[in-house]
């Protein structure tokens, strides 16, 4: 446990500690929880960045700008007759010099009773000190919100990863590289949907709640409709829907939002997460890859300037360069030394595996093995960006076939730092080929594969009304956002990501 938490007695001799001055502030009929509004002028950065830096310090009173701004006590210095506190807004930081004098011996007794933390409202004037501060010195002070919790002891001094994700609240005040994260993360998504948009894609919405969980491997959570007693899943994916509306007739469709997949939990998976999905009808996979390389460029300039140059997954590269590109056997020959053209039948695959020590299940066919392969040998060796391509069709349901290599499929996946970023098809829209491989996984559903897909009737029907041939690609926002803002942990880049509960 990190030694800068305060111990339970501690915290709770500061709680009724400020409690007690809570309540005498309502026996005086002063409840700061009663005030409903405040006066703000402008934003701290907002002064920060148009004070006239060719004002002398200590400007007097007739030359200063009046301001009001508000947000949460941060930092106190007593001096006696003068104090300074650091003010903390949604922008920036800044130093607020209160004198008696200046508030009124009222004011300024009941300013005195204020804790870090407090929020409050000051008014006053923009000045710099002869230490070249740009401060304000307040005229009015007005206590907006009681904290009655303190926060953490240092306030720069918030580690224990434990509470910073129970209580991200406590986190964004403690450590502003934190917020930070997330402003950039807003800022990708911004950047997507533009992006997006000025290609021609509609944004669209699709149910999260659905009776049939399909549309990617992955075991679902599993919930129960009252009114029409009915059990429903969590989607675990946004592919089927919007494939949907491709057959209706929208050319290009794209939705970002949560999926729900009930798995394990580590540095790269959390069990809710944020999903791009995009259709394009009348392109391949080869024009998706190309959108994906496009997209995932764009966005990084937008979010870090000129240079390119990202460090992730223990490597360094340039996302200016061209990705690489190479198919799954290319991959496995290359880290593993194996030349899967050469290996003939599911026996000769079996053996592979055995002398490689990767250990498989009687159900798993010689895709399955050769992903295995992959999986075992290649995905930590793809540091710097590369489309892995020729996908066996074993593990891609919803992929075409490639025309003259029938076991494998017109699919890319994106490796970045050794982790998927991407996911992407030539979608399959034959529908009597979509059902053979659906009731393919609905047999290892049968015999103990939770993540298989389920048969999905109504998406079979919908493609026997004919889809035309389409492109469609799944990109990871959280990994994205981890990427370019250099954190190796989803949890890092998911405001609230998922606990064991605390009790």
């Amino acid at each position: 446990m990190d030694n800068i938490r305060q111990t339970e007695q501690e915290r709770n001799e500061q709680f009724d500690i400020r409690l007690n001055k809570l309540e005498q502030l309502k026996l005086q009929q002063m409840d700061p929880f009663a005030i409903t509004s405040f006066k703000v002028t402008k934003s701290i950065e907002d002064i920060l960045d148009s004070f006239d830096d060719s004002k002398e310090s200590d400007t007097t009173l007739e030359e200063a700008e009046t301001v009001s701004i508000a947000g949460r006590i941060i930092g106190w210095r007593d001096m006696g007759k003068a104090n300074f506190l650091d003010v903390l807004d949604s922008t920036a930081k800044m130093q607020i010099y209160i004198r008696q004098d200046n508030l009124g011996e009222a004011s300024y007794n009941m300013f005195k009773t204020w804790d870090i933390g407090d929020i409050v409202g000051i008014t006053g004037d923009v000045f710099r000190t002869h230490r070249g501060e740009i401060s304000i010195r307040a005229t009015e002070a007005t206590l907006l919100s009681k904290a009655l919790r303190p926060l953490p002891e240092k306030y720069h001094g918030l580690k224990d990863i434990d509470l910073r994700y129970r209580q991200r609240y406590v986190d964004l005040i403690a450590n502003p590289e934190v917020k930070q994260t997330f402003i950039t993360r807003s800022r990708v998504i911004t950047c997507i949907r533009s992006y997006l948009d000025n290609l021609g894609f509609l944004e669209v919405e699709t149910p999260v709640l659905l009776s049939v969980a399909s549309g990617a491997a992955a075991r679902p959570f599993k919930t129960y409709h009252n009114t029409l007693s009915l059990d429903m899943h969590l989607r675990i994916s946004l592919e089927l829907p919007l494939k949907r509306l491709i057959v209706g007739g929208f050319d290009k469709v794209y939705e970002i939002g949560r999926v729900f997949r009930n798995e394990g939990m580590d540095v790269s998976h959390n069990p809710e997460y944020t999903l791009l999905e995009l259709y394009q009808a009348y392109v391949d996979f080869n024009t998706i890859m190309n959108l994906t390389e496009n997209m995932i460029r764009h966005v990084a300039g937008q979010i870090l300037g000129d240079s390119l140059v990202v460090s992730f997954g223990g490597a360094e590269f340039d996302l200016a360069e061209p990705f690489k590109r190479m198919s799954m056997k290319e991959a496995v020959k290359t880290y593993a030394g194996i030349d899967w053209d050469l290996v003939k039948d599911l026996e000769q695959a079996r053996a592979e595996a055995k002398n490689a020590g990767i250990e498989y299940e009687q159900r798993h066919e010689k895709g399955d093995i050769l992903n295995l392969f992959f999986e075992r040998f290649c995905e930590d060796k793809l540091t710097s960006p590369t489309f892995i391509t020729g996908h066996p069709v074993e593990i891609s349901p919803l992929a075409k076939r490639i025309p003259d290599d029938l076991g494998y499929t017109e699919r890319f996946e994106l490796f970045i730092g050794g982790k998927e970023f991407a996911n992407a098809f030539s979608e399959l829209n034959d529908p009597i080929d979509q059902r053979a491989r659906f009731e393919a996984q609905a047999k290892l559903k049968e015999l103990g594969d939770e993540e298989a897909n389920e048969i999905d009737d109504d998406f079979l029907t919908a493609l026997e009304y004919g889809m035309p041939p389409t492109g469609g690609l799944g990109v990871g926002i959280d990994r994205l956002v981890m990427m370019l803002t250099s954190n190796s942990s989803i949890r890092d880049v998911i405001l609230f990501p998922t606990m064991r509960p605390n009790n």
